[in-house]
Formats: C-alpha cells, sequence, structure tokens
C-alpha cells in the first residue's frame, strides 16, 4: 500500500543522502513553515538542522529551508559584499544595497507575515516565548551577520529586528541561526512525537526544568527518588513541581522573579 501524502507535500529523499542534500531539487512547498537565511556561507545550512527530528521534518515537508548566498548580490567581478566604516574605525561594514537586493529577492518567496531578523549581540534576547511566536508564523527571514555587521539603514528601512541569543559575540550569525531555527521547528505540529514534551520542559511554565531519571533504579550507589516510582501520580507531580521551583529560584533568579511577579498578577483561580 502506499503511503498518503502529507497535506503540505513530502520530499523524495534516498536514506543515503547527507543533511545537505536534504535541501537540493526541493519544490517549494506553499503550506509548510518556511526559513529563509541570508549568508555568505550557504553550504553551512542545513547542518544539525539535517539530522534528527528537525532532518526528519525538512525531509518530510514539515518546514524547508532556503539559504540565500549573499555573495550571489554583491557589487563587481568580485562580487563584493562590504566596505570601511563610514567614520573610519577598524573591519568592514556589510553594504545596504547588497543586502538590499538580497532580500528583495528572498521576500518576493515568503509571505510578507514572516518576520526579518538580524542575528546581532546587541538585540533582544531570544528566548522560548519569541520561539512558539515564531512558529506560528508562515516561517521567517533571517539576515546572518560578518565583519563589524550591517548597515543601519538596512535595518530601518526593512524594520528588521535584531535578536542575540547572549551576551557574547559569534564570528557570523549562521550558528545562531541554526540554534534559532532548532528551538522554532521542534515546536512546530507534528515535529515531535510526544506533545506532552513541550508543555514539561524547561521554560514553558516560566520554570526550570524537573530533573529526570530512567533505569536502571540504582547506579553508581545513586537511586531514583523514591516517589518516582510510587505509582502515585498526584504526588510525583507535586514533587516534579517542587523540583522545578528550587532549581529556578537556585539557578535563575531572573526567571524565578518573573515567576513570582506572574502569579501574583494572575486572577487567582488561574494561579
Amino acid at each position: 500500500m502506499s503511503e498518503t501524502p502529507k497535506s503540505h507535500g513530502r520530499k523524495t529523499i534516498r536514506p543515503s543522502l547527507k543533511p545537505r542534500e536534504l535541501m537540493t531539487d526541493r519544490p517549494a512547498l506553499a503550506r509548510a513553515w518556511t526559513a529563509q537565511v541570508i549568508t555568505l556561507f550557504p553550504e553551512a545550512f542545513p547542518g544539525v538542522l539535517g539530522l534528527s527530528l528537525t532532518g526528519k521534518a525538512l525531509q518530510d515537508g514539515i518546514w524547508q529551508l532556503d539559504p540565500v548566498n549573499l555573495r550571489d548580490f554583491g557589487e563587481g567581478k568580485h562580487r563584493n559584499v562590504d566596505d570601511t566604516p563610514a567614520g573610519g574605525g577598524a573591519g568592514m561594514v556589510l553594504r545596504p544595497d547588497v543586502m538590499g537586493r538580497a532580500l528583495e529577492t528572498a521576500r518576493r518567496k515568503i509571505s510578507g507575515a514572516a518576520p526579518i531578523i538580524y542575528l546581532s549581540p546587541r538585540g533582544r534576547r531570544f528566548d522560548q516565548p519569541m520561539a512558539r511566536r515564531l512558529a506560528q508564523a508562515p516561517g521567517v527571514t533571517l539576515i546572518c551577520g560578518r565583519f563589524e555587521g550591517l548597515d543601519q539603514r538596512v535595518l530601518d528601512h526593512y524594520g528588521v529586528m535584531e535578536v542575540s541569543l547572549g551576551d557574547y559575540v559569534l564570528t557570523g550569525g549562521e550558528l545562531a541561526a541554526q540554534a534559532m531555527l532548532d528551538a522554532t521547528v521542534r515546536l512546530l505540529p507534528g515535529v515531535l512525537g510526544n506533545a506532552d514534551s513541550i508543555e514539561e520542559e524547561s521554560f514553558s511554565h516560566g520554570l526550570l526544568e524537573h530533573p529526570q531519571y530512567t533505569r536502571p533504579a540504582e547506579w553508581q550507589g545513586h537511586e531514583i527518588p523514591p516517589v518516582l516510582l510510587s505509582g502515585h501520580h498526584g504526588e510525583i507531580e507535586k514533587w516534579r513541581r517542587q523540583q522545578s521551583e528550587e532549581i529556578t529560584r537556585a539557578r535563575r533568579p531572573d526567571l524565578w522573579e518573573a515567576h513570582e511577579r506572574a502569579l501574583a498578577e494572575a486572577p487567582k483561580g488561574k494561579r
């Protein structure tokens, strides 16, 4: 019996193909969540996104990945994409005309409701709520920075949102883009086999996740907490909640403060 195709379309992929080849000879899937990545290193994709659950979802057409080679839009014989900073200074800056051409071309192939994000250390910090919002959008266009950054006029003209993974600097936005896409794609319907996993993991309720255990019951002198083997689901849930609260309070005071504030502001019936 032949397999019924998924509504968003399924790519025909031989099992022996490497991750990079998950994107070759691919049809445009109108209803699939789409990630465009404007980069000087398109060969870096899909990278780890072509493995495990995100790779299977890419193969199944739940989402599609479209790397856009910025060099193709460069100036002159050598396809230059950067120039010296106005006002002087070290390094080089990505040119607005080059990035503008890349964006104009890319955005013709994606819904106008998909946000444009520039991976930048000065942006707002990426978090789980942002990943959920991106997963609910039709897709996203990511700009991977290089050198000293991108001409500010591009950000202003296109209303680009700057996003950072944390308070550190990478040599480029490609790794950050893959991390952001991994966090987002796993939230798409049909990617994870068990939807309960999303509800129970860290940050889903403003708290860090409780400790996890599995067999054997005793290892190196360490035992699984007896409550987890009791079969009493109410007590297990109570223990897990307590552990999440204690871990969050100790390791992430900022999250704990936000959690307490949210509880205080919530209606009594929803606390």
